[in-house]
């Protein structure tokens, strides 16, 4: 088995899981205000079952979510990349891109940066002809992130997660996509 491409942008390196990241990634996991748009906190135990899984989604897989690293301010910022969402929908099976960023780091354009590295690898090295991103409807700044990517939202394609309950506050999802010709722009 090859150990997990990196990718370096201008500003950042996106790198495999270390365990030196456990211990932010969990502080990132705890922080209520990061954490709005997810079900919940997570418990110490709960990050690092996290972090257990997104490296055998790499093993499994060949991609994942990357740790990112912005050289000479943090070894560790939050994380972004690719993974296969577990759940059925009408879309899936697909390859999701996501982010999550620890508040000191919001605002600084690095999920937007990050993420188009992660679609670069993911239409070059994956081949692949589309990505999907979704997040609760309220969820503005990460709908905006997904705009900024490129990404076009089709509100008939919204849907209801089906691991959280019909009347669950983060309900209905928007689904974003790649649009058909995002591969020639890549």
């Amino acid at each position: 088995m090859s150990p997990p491409p990196e990718i370096t942008t201008p500003r950042l390196r996106l790198r495999p899981w270390q365990d030196r990241d456990r211990a932010p990634f969990a502080a990132l996991n705890a922080d209520p205000e990061v954490m709005e748009w997810m079900p919940a906190v997570l418990t110490r135990a709960e990050s690092d079952a996290a972090v257990d899984r997104y490296v055998q989604h790499f093993a499994t897989h060949g991609f994942g979510f990357w740790v990112v690293e912005v050289p000479d301010v943090t070894p560790f910022a939050g994380f972004v990349g690719l993974a296969v969402p577990t759940f059925l929908a009408h879309f899936t099976p697909c390859v999701e891109i996501g982010w999550r960023l620890a508040r000191d780091h919001w605002g600084r354009g690095y999920a937007t940066e990050a993420g188009r590295a992660a679609l670069q690898f993911a239409f070059t090295e994956l081949d692949l002809d589309e990505v999907v991103s979704f997040t609760p409807r309220q969820n503005r700044r990460s709908r905006a992130v997904m705009e900024r990517l490129g990404l076009r939202h089709d509100p008939v394609d919204d849907f209801v997660h089906p691991g959280l309950a019909e009347d669950h506050p983060l309900q209905p999802l928007v689904l974003y996509c790649t649009p058909r010709d995002a591969r020639s722009r890549a």
